[in-house]
């Protein structure tokens, strides 16, 4: 996280906590819930992601000196104030879904339960860290699982905000993808990487087999060429020309990929490198790949569709206060109403393992069943932050979780949210 996790807050939240210092109201104790209201058109579930990112972030969330300094300067806040952040430090409770767990409408996500002016401050960051990295996830399971057994590369560096892209490159891990290009999501998240080349390569020489020559020169016959600078088919021979047919694979980054897939197999083939994998690239989204999957393809490479949420680039989730001093609370407004209430979720099961409901108790806990499973855990106990599970770990649930889903409730096509979402204990 940023040394100025502090100031990665909106500037009317610290207008809040000066006005609850001063009436006197800071100190009440509060419950404050993540969730949204409705998926991105076309969704059917949502991937929760950045938990562990955001868990990080509370826990370095503070003030030194010079940050004091310039919110007093810019009159941001008074001196009261100053005083009050100089000693910030979390110190309640958080809870919510673990990184890789399926959310759906309504689903308590997080949990953040202190006082008024502690929790208060947190909505900006959770949002934010919480927003992103769950849109990405959520297009790259989408992604993953139309892709089936084939590799997904996640390449979208280049087309979004850098420090974005690490979280991103995290996020489509998580979601599914195999390895990112990004090499700070692999030594900070421990993402494997993976690259190819560029068409700069070949037009950095005067003739492409001379290009080819030195990369497989550099870097063995197992290497990826890309084939689509000039003539496509001629490309392809070249390569196998230069390399033989332990060629490891052949990269096409632009045309009508499926008719080209087909054209490209049946050459490699000819040409004796039935090996020689095939990867495709060029603004691949969850549909070009549920399109592409007839086609003799072995992997993916996507970029701005995955980074960028295909579509749906924030996963609408809204930070509300539902209880103070263990009073139900609850924002009545049109169209952006809220349930007051702290929340219970769990999922419900057929014998056979199928995910059918999840069940959201409010103030109360939900009835059990056989087959149910609680959604929340803790992260965060007193200020103290519990340990997580690994990202592989979390990588490996969501492939689960997905598995208990409805077969209806993976579809690409527009309908009711997977499994659908019911209420205990509601006044």
């Amino acid at each position: 996280m940023s040394p100025e996790t502090g100031l990665l807050t909106d500037h009317y939240e610290l207008t809040m906590v000066q006005a609850a210092l001063r009436e006197g109201t800071a100190d009440r104790r509060c419950v404050f819930e993540v969730f949204t209201r409705r998926l991105p058109d076309g969704r059917r579930y949502g991937v929760v992601a950045g938990t562990a990112r955001l868990v990080e972030g509370i826990a370095s969330f503070a003030y030194d000196e010079q940050q004091l300094a310039h919110l007093v300067d810019r009159g941001v806040v008074d001196d009261q104030t100053c005083r009050w952040l100089a000693d910030y430090r979390f110190t309640g409770d958080v809870s919510g879904y673990a990184e890789g767990e399926v959310f759906l409408p309504g689903s308590p996500v997080l949990t953040v339960e202190g006082t008024f002016a502690e929790a208060v401050l947190l909505e900006t960051l959770s949002l934010s860290v919480l927003n992103h990295d769950s849109a990405v996830a959520s297009a790259a399971a989408r992604m993953a699982n139309t892709a089936g057994d084939r590799t997904c590369i996640e390449m979208g560096s280049r087309r979004t905000h850098e420090e974005a892209a690490v979280a991103a490159a995290r996020a489509a891990y998580l979601g599914g993808f195999d390895s990112t290009s990004n090499l700070a999501a692999g030594r900070r998240h421990g993402v494997p990487t993976t690259g190819t080349a560029a068409h700069s390569w070949t037009l950095l020489h005067e003739r492409e087999a001379d290009a080819f020559r030195a990369q497989v020169e550099a870097l063995g016959v197992g290497t990826t060429l890309l084939v689509d600078t000039y003539d496509i088919a001629e490309g392809i021979r070249t390569a196998v020309e230069v390399a033989g047919p332990g060629l490891g694979a052949v990269r096409i980054d632009s045309g009508d990929l499926a008719v080209l897939a087909h054209q490209a197999r049946a050459q490699l083939d000819a040409l004796g490198a039935t090996g020689t994998r095939i990867v495709l690239s060029g603004d691949l989204d969850e549909y070009s790949l549920a399109a592409l999957a007839s086609a003799p393809v072995d992997a993916y490479g996507v970029g701005t569709s995955v980074v960028t949420g295909s579509g749906a680039p924030t996963a609408g989730f809204v930070y509300k206060l539902v209880e103070v001093d263990g009073r139900a609370v609850a924002k009545r407004s049109e169209d952006k109403s809220s349930r007051g209430g702290r929340k219970t979720a769990l999922r419900r099961h057929r014998s056979t393992g199928t995910a059918t409901e999840e069940v959201i108790g409010v103030q109360v806990a939900p009835t059990a069943r056989e087959g149910d499973r609680a959604l929340q855990v803790p992260f965060i106990r007193g200020g103290d932050r519990l340990d997580l599970p690994s990202l592989a770990a979390s990588r490996d649930h969501l492939l689960h979780v997905l598995t208990t889903l409805p077969w209806q409730g993976l579809a690409l096509s527009r309908g009711e949210p997977a499994i659908p979402t019911t209420y205990e204990g509601v006044q």
